[in-house]
């Protein structure tokens, strides 16, 4: 008699340490993609939070980090840079006795910091989404640590594309670089819509109707750049007839130094990203 196919690994346990934002988002995306929520924990010392997680996804919620972790294989340290390294010194034997994969979404913190915190030689992913997780509709750069293998980061990757998809970088100095265009630029696209209205509003447009008009044109251009997959250098040649309206603003928006003043504000977010980390210590 044969023996009987090995049943299907059960999904991991995910303890998030910290209930904000970025925690909430990815709580409500692995739900709605069919998670369990009985495999979600989660860290919370706000009382207010726990309780709103608790009553809007039904994962189990607890006010310290170590009773958050028990029994989870994969951890979203999710607070904020400043207290990270206390958070990690406090998991650091739980980390050491149970090899977990620690992702970390903590702007300025290297993985080599991370696994330092947690006791040394653990599996860490470095984690950069942006904003529009919020909405299901970020992007994440993702670096792993040579002690990640390759189920965790299956397990990484699949738990941070609940809120959008990711790129995998392979060499951990690029994280500054991903930091300062796709973890900052969304600031970058408000600014825009900002002086789009403003600009409306003083050609004689009302604010309301200057608002709409620049952020749904910035909607529907962002769509155009991601289901089209034509470059933005053609979008835009085909939209510019010569000497016409768009050639007039996008030759001012050349002479005006446009691209330049963007690769100093990219490099001026990286650089920063890389004084944070040297600030945070080994």
């Amino acid at each position: 008699m044969s023996n009987p196919s090995p049943s299907p690994s059960a999904a991991p346990v995910v303890a998030f340490i910290g209930g904000g934002n970025m925690a909430r988002s990815l709580i409500g995306g692995m739900i709605a993609r069919g998670a369990e929520p009985s495999s979600v924990r989660v860290a919370e010392p706000v009382d207010a939070l726990r309780e709103s997680l608790q009553a809007d996804f039904g994962v189990r919620c607890f006010a310290t980090a170590e009773e958050a972790v028990e029994g989870a294989s994969v951890w979203l340290l999710a607070v904020k840079p400043q207290v990270m390294r206390s958070v990690c010194n406090t998991l650091a034997p739980v980390a050491q006795a149970t090899r977990p994969v620690a992702i970390s979404v903590a702007a300025g913190i290297t993985a080599t910091q991370l696994a330092g915190w947690l006791g040394g030689d653990v599996p860490v992913v470095r984690a950069m989404p942006n904003t529009p997780a919020l909405l299901g509709a970020g992007i994440t750069g993702l670096y792993p640590n040579e002690h990640v293998d390759k189920d965790q980061r299956k397990q990484s990757g699949e738990l941070i594309e609940a809120v959008g998809p990711v790129v995998w970088i392979d060499d951990e100095a690029q994280m500054d670089a991903v930091t300062a265009v796709s973890g900052s630029g969304p600031a970058y696209v408000f600014l825009l819509a900002e002086a789009m209205q403003a600009a409306g509003e003083k050609q004689g447009l009302p604010a309301e109707t200057a608002r709409k008009l620049a952020t749904q044109t910035l909607l529907g251009a962002s769509r155009m750049l991601t289901e089209l997959g034509e470059p933005a250098a053609e979008l835009r040649r085909k939209v510019t007839s010569p000497n016409g309206t768009t050639h007039a603003a996008i030759e001012t928006f050349e002479k005006g130094g446009l691209r330049e003043l963007v690769d100093r504000a990219v490099t001026a977010a990286a650089d920063r990203g890389r004084e944070l980390s040297a600030a945070n210590g080994d």
